[in-house]
Parts: C-alpha cells; sequence; structure tokens
C-alpha cells in the first residue's frame, strides 16, 4: 500500500463514460445487451489499478462504479427475471448511446478542421521505419490494463510503503530518456525488469505517463502482438 502523504494528479486519464467504451469495445460487445457482470469487474478492476497508483479518482468514476454495482444487483432480483422490471442496463445503454452520438460528431467536426489545415506544424517528424508496424491508436486504458499485466506478473511484495524521498517520479524521467538516447525505443514491460519493489513500478509507470502527457515519448502498440513500444520523440 503506497502512503497516504503520497498521492498522484493526472488529467490524463478520461472519463467513465470513455472507459466503459473502452471495455465494450475491447471485448467486441453489443452496447444494448451489455454483460453487466463482465462489465462491472473489469470497471472495479481498473479502478483499483487507479489506488495502487495512489490516483486521485475523480467523482464521476466513484458514482458510476455506484451505478454499476446498483444495475449489477436489480439484475439478481426475481422481479428482473420474471420480467416484470424494465432492464436495468438501460440505465447504462442510454447514455452511452447518446455519449456516442457526441463522441461521432465531435469526430467529424475534428476531420473537417484537418481538411482545412493541411500544413505541417514546426517540429512534426514522420514515424520511424519501426513505428510503420505498430499501431497509433493506443489510449490511456491500454497502457493502465498493460501496467496491470506488468504488476501480476512480477513478483513483489504487496505491503511497500512509499517515501517520496526515496524515488522521484523526475530521476526516473531522467534513466528512461537516457535509456531511449541510446536504444531509440524499448518495449513497455522491458522499463519495469530489474525492479525489486512495488514502489518502483509504480514510480516507473508514473513517469511514463507524465512523459506521454508533456509529448517527451510515443507509445504505440504493435497491429498483431499487441506489444506496446515506446519511442523517443
Amino acid at each position: 500500500m503506497l502512503s497516504e502523504n503520497y498521492r498522484i494528479q493526472l488529467d490524463i486519464f478520461e472519463g467513465p463514460m470513455d472507459l466503459l467504451l473502452f471495455l465494450i469495445q475491447k471485448h467486441e460487445l453489443d452496447i444494448t445487451n451489455i454483460p453487466i457482470r463482465l462489465i462491472t469487474d473489469q470497471y472495479l478492476a481498473y479502478l483499483e489499478v487507479m489506488k495502487t497508483l495512489n490516483v486521485d479518482l475523480a467523482a464521476d468514476f466513484l458514482l458510476m462504479a455506484a451505478i454499476l454495482i446498483q444495475v449489477k444487483s436489480r439484475m439478481l432480483l426475481p422481479t428482473y427475471e420474471e420480467g416484470l422490471e424494465e432492464d436495468p442496463r438501460l440505465e447504462l445503454t442510454r447514455p452511452l448511446l447518446e455519449y456516442l452520438q457526441l463522441k461521432e460528431a465531435a469526430r467529424v467536426l475534428e476531420e473537417k478542421a484537418l481538411v482545412t489545415n493541411t500544413s505541417v506544424p514546426r517540429g512534426y517528424s514522420l514515424p520511424s521505419n519501426d513505428e510503420i508496424s505498430f499501431s497509433q491508436t493506443l489510449e490511456i486504458f491500454d497502457l493502465v490494463i498493460a501496467f496491470q499485466n506488468v504488476l501480476k506478473n512480477l513478483d513483489l511484495p504487496d505491503a511497500v510503503v512509499f517515501v517520496a524521498d526515496e524515488i522521484s517520479v523526475q530521476d526516473r524521467m531522467t534513466e528512461i530518456i537516457a535509456l531511449l538516447e541510446i536504444e531509440t525505443s524499448v518495449l513497455f514491460e522491458d522499463l519495469f525488469k530489474g525492479a525489486t519493489s512495488r514502489m518502483e513500478v509504480v514510480v516507473t509507470f508514473l513517469a511514463i505517463l507524465e512523459m506521454a502527457k508533456i509529448a517527451l515519448i510515443r507509445i504505440v502498440q504493435g497491429l498483431n502482438a499487441h506489444q506496446i513500444r515506446i519511442f523517443y520523440q
């Protein structure tokens, strides 16, 4: 458990609707027939990772967790089984469909803006040959799931007290930059090799997120192997 005195606030984590849509698309589910138990369990697992990182969760994430648990409970009631109650999942389906419409409208507007602006911004660099074989449509939720897998695969003690002055995100960022200046790119999971504590793993992940936020690195995912690779900007 990380120290309560050290808490992370990052603005790169999207809202609960985006997380739900990500989970639905990841499992190729029908938005009008959501397997509520699967989605609830996956959503709560995501929040657990956020707690591991000591990220301050926004109230809307916690509210959505409560709604999911409530819907899951209502579906277990005899009245629902007997068809006497409206499908509780509609409480999620309706706002999700409305949110999808808004996202699609925003996407269309963004595409129109891109068409009218064909100039290349100063400092823009084309992807390297290594990046061509990777998809650049990587979401923050993909990274959280990848981080969750790293935690599962590393045999590290759970009870670790975080002392802020023992290791800093800034120092880890410097180490990663030094590595990327030599290697150009590195696999996501390789950055966690050699870690001796959960604290080191968490700080490394936070360093990656911060570097992505300020555009020091590009994070892309393999089209076939689904490996995540980090490239130096």
